[in-house]
């Protein structure tokens, strides 16, 4: 009977580790190439490095476990602890969510940080009363069109079918004579070989991933916008875990978001490379594009204060102000 006791009492001991452990699952919608996915498994492997396995993270990426305009909301009622989401994709919920969207209102670097800095607060207040911590933010790098013939003006996109992924990308694709279709990064693929789109307006890195060269011929960087992600954990969850834990996520998401940083920064130029050496040609914009698509965005920055309010033109004040 000893001997039964001490031997049930070693296997209760040599499990504690196990079910001490604290496993979160988080969900992204983008490839397992992508530099904000790459950023992703670092932030995870430091976190479950310095707690010592205590939390243990899941990732599932590309949409496989949810599609992205169900990821908030997974994290919202605990279904996940832990989502990647783009910030503008939320824009519907609530317009300060989509300011990093409105075509050049921040198409620099430097605008882009000016702009996340005067958001940021109203972001983060906005995030918590909805029971989610934000982690860290990461920009995309810059915009551009991806068509199959040279693009000097918005006059060869009348009349098309036009790639849109967010409500500002939408509205954008309406101003530009288009009819926007709303397609997620993972079916963007499928969409152009379907010819559900035949354009799109995004990134370097989306294009490389989408393989766009596959459909397109040109990409024209027109700088546009730099739009965020945001790594968002479930509060509730966060707060539940010990100290020493909890300060090891959140050291690791200070980290992330300056890594993210470098990376999206680097990313508008290796590639914009690897397009080219795909077949991809990138020609400077022409100043007649570029002034139809300011004009543009400067009417679709007075319908964002509009619908944002009083604060969001304090907001829109404090960024200006920022950015001189």
């Amino acid at each position: 009977m000893i001997r039964s006791l001490a031997g049930a009492l070693a296997l209760l001991l040599a499990a504690l580790p196990a079910a001490a452990q604290t496993k979160w699952v988080m969900a992204s919608a983008y490839a397992e190439q992508n530099f904000h996915t790459v950023n992703l498994k670092a932030f995870i492997a430091e976190i479950e490095q310095a707690s010592q396995g205590k939390l243990s993270i899941q990732l599932h990426t590309n949409a496989s476990l949810l599609p992205m305009p169900q990821i908030k909301r997974a994290v919202q009622t605990g279904q996940i602890q832990l989502g990647e989401i783009l910030l503008s994709a939320y824009g519907n919920e609530d317009p300060f969510l989509e300011v990093d969207g409105v075509p050049f209102l921040a198409w620099t670097w430097p605008q882009a940080e000016a702009l996340n800095e005067a958001s940021l607060p109203y972001i983060k207040a906005r995030l918590e009363k909805q029971g989610l911590t934000l982690l860290y933010i990461v920009h995309w790098d810059a915009q551009g069109f991806y068509t199959r013939e040279p693009l000097p003006s918005l006059a060869p996109l009348k009349g098309t079918r036009f790639r849109a992924y967010n409500n500002l990308t939408f509205r954008m694709g309406e101003l530009m004579g288009t009819t926007p279709v709303t397609v997620q990064s993972a079916e963007v693929s499928q969409a152009f070989a379907t010819n559900m789109i035949q354009s799109m307006f995004t990134s370097a890195q989306t294009g490389v991933a989408v393989t766009a060269w596959d459909f397109v011929k040109v990409w024209t960087n027109v700088g546009g916008m730099r739009t965020r992600n945001a790594v968002i954990a479930n509060s509730r969850a966060l707060a539940a875990l010990d100290e020493p834990t909890r300060a090891a996520v959140i050291a690791a998401a200070a980290r992330a978001a300056e890594r993210g940083s470098a990376a999206a920064k680097a990313a508008e130029t290796s590639m914009a490379e690897r397009l080219r050496e795909k077949g991809v040609s990138t020609p400077a914009p022409s100043d007649q594009l570029m002034a139809e698509l300011r004009a543009i965005g400067q009417q679709q920055a007075q319908e964002w204060a509009t619908r944002a309010g009083p604060e969001g033109q304090q907001m829109l004040d404090r960024y200006r102000a920022a950015a001189k």
